[in-house]
């Protein structure tokens, strides 16, 4: 058997192989997402169905096995006595290879190869059906995908809830008996600022925001806005999907989207922003990790944390548009010119319940996921069936928002994430948005001129902070872990919503006293 560091080395080449081919099914999905014909539907579902079929073989196989098991201890997943002259990170390596590898092992390829094509086919009906606003369209597809999610949790595994097995998938660690209270205290602190705002005499005037816009120029703003984060363009660019994401091959190739819409100026510009901080996280990985488990972001909700962060915390703060207002102007001077500074920022951070998350103000965001979030419970739990969806979706809509769509494209099928099999996915949206607070939180006080390098546009000092303290260490530290390592702190709904009570009674004229 090899010394530690040989076999890791070994291991390593292993997993780089592996990276490649998910690479090249994740630039085929890319693809599919931004310029593949609609016709290629059927054939590039099977070549992503092979491709991650082979990468999974490769993954679960004894050669793999036996590598990790010179290193680990099985019965608790650490590295055993074998690996104690290797460095922390090499063990942490190994630690959440062992985790990867245990989770993989249990997924027959046969199973991995249907859901990859079925989640390939249903994201193809579920645009037609969105674009149609027709939810029976995309019925029998929905129901394959879940029974094929159901199917994986019987392989996973679970102790308690049966969601907890897919939650894990996007938030190691995380439970639905961690999170229920934690949105339950949410819920309350959201659904009493949002009463406030509807009390409020004097509401923002947001029709600015609804005029005529050039989409060039849209497009235009938001890559001068990426270019002034420290997106880099040559190791990135910006394209137009119908969903915005990002996706990433490596730190040195990593892409976003975005859409843009004539008359509405925010859709482009946050998308772009939003995307953006995804992207400084995955170029702001080790190159040297890639193909590593500390080549990757920790979580989705750590990742969600770092394009809420710019988004909200920086891209609807005052300080943010005191130095871009005037650049917007230029770009817009007919609609724009003549508007104040602080009329605009007010605009931008109107509060008002709306149907369609992706376009949704900071305090009711996140009821749009607590939405989702008690939908899927109830879905993988089996107390509601795939047919009901749009009824019930209805329902959670009028009693979180007080509002209810009339057509499926702006309710049930507005989002891509169940076509491809991400059930799990969505809490991680409310967890990045309270991490953001955290971590921003702690930026301000360890960057003490932060405030004023952002109103004089000069986010790099904000990027380094970010790459210093969560990007370059991709996944050594668990989510918990590195939350404490940053802020000392304990996750929590508090610094979230002292920031909102904060920022929108500024601007509605309300004070809420805790």
């Amino acid at each position: 058997m090899p010394n530690p560091t040989q076999a890791l080395a070994t291991l390593k080449s292993r997993l780089l192989e592996i990276q490649h081919l998910k690479d090249a099914a994740a630039l085929l999905s890319w693809d599919q997402e931004t310029y593949m014909p609609a016709g290629g539907g059927q054939t590039r579902a099977e070549q992503l169905a092979t491709l991650q079929t082979l990468a999974h073989a490769k993954f679960v196989s004894p050669e793999i096995e036996d590598l990790l098991l010179h290193h680990i201890d099985p019965a608790t997943g650490l590295a055993n006595t074998e690996a104690n002259g290797l460095d922390e990170a090499s063990k942490a390596l190994l630690r959440e290879t062992w985790r990867d590898f245990s989770k993989a092992k249990k997924l027959p390829s046969d199973f991995v190869n249907r859901l990859e094509r079925e989640c390939s086919l249903a994201q193809q009906t579920w645009a037609e059906a969105r674009r149609r606003g027709d939810f029976m369209h995309f019925l029998p597809n929905l129901q394959t995908v879940i029974a094929l999610k159901l199917e994986e949790i019987d392989y996973l595994g679970y102790d308690d809830s049966p969601y907890d097995a897919l939650l894990d998938t996007y938030e190691p660690g995380a439970t639905v008996a961690q999170l229920q209270p934690l949105f339950a205290t949410l819920r309350h602190g959201l659904l009493d600022i949002l009463k406030h705002v509807q009390e409020a005499s004097l509401p923002p005037d947001d029709r600015i925001l609804f005029q005529s816009y050039d989409e060039n120029q849209q497009v235009t703003f938001g890559k001068l806005v990426l270019n002034r984060m420290g997106y880099d363009f040559n190791r990135g660019r910006v394209d137009l999907s119908a969903h915005p994401f990002t996706t990433s091959f490596h730190p040195t190739d990593v892409r976003v989207t975005t859409r843009v819409f004539e008359k509405e100026l925010p859709s482009c510009l946050f998308s772009c922003i939003h995307e953006g901080g995804h992207g400084l996280y995955d170029q702001g990985l080790l190159q040297e990790q890639y193909g590593t488990p500390l080549g990757e972001s920790l979580s989705h909700g750590i990742h969600e944390s770092q394009s809420r962060l710019w988004e909200n915390n920086v891209g609807r703060s005052k300080a943010f548009w005191t130095y871009f207002f005037p650049l917007l102007q230029e770009h817009f001077p007919s609609q724009l010119g003549a508007v104040p500074l602080d009329a605009f920022y007010a605009a931008l951070n109107t509060v008002k319940p709306s149907l369609i998350r992706v376009e949704a103000d900071e305090v009711t965001y996140n009821l749009h996921i607590l939405v989702r979030f008690e939908i899927e419970l109830a879905l993988i739990e089996k107390r509601v069936e795939v047919k009901d969806l749009p009824g019930l979706w209805r329902e959670k809509m009028q009693e979180y928002l007080g509002i209810v769509p009339e057509r499926d494209s702006e309710g049930v099928l507005q989002d891509v994430h169940w076509s491809l099999g991400a059930l799990g996915y969505f809490p991680t949206y409310t967890l990045g948005n309270l991490y953001a607070s955290m971590f921003f939180q702690q930026a301000r006080q360890d960057i003490p001129a932060l405030e004023t390098d952002i109103q004089r546009g000069h986010l790099l000092s904000l990027k380094a902070w970010l790459n210093h303290n969560i990007h370059q260490y991709g996944r050594q530290y668990s989510a918990t872990d590195l939350l404490h390592r940053i802020t000392g702190c304990e996750l929590s709904v508090e610094p979230f919503l002292s920031y909102l009570r904060a920022k929108i009674g500024d601007i509605y004229g309300f004070t809420i006293t805790r």
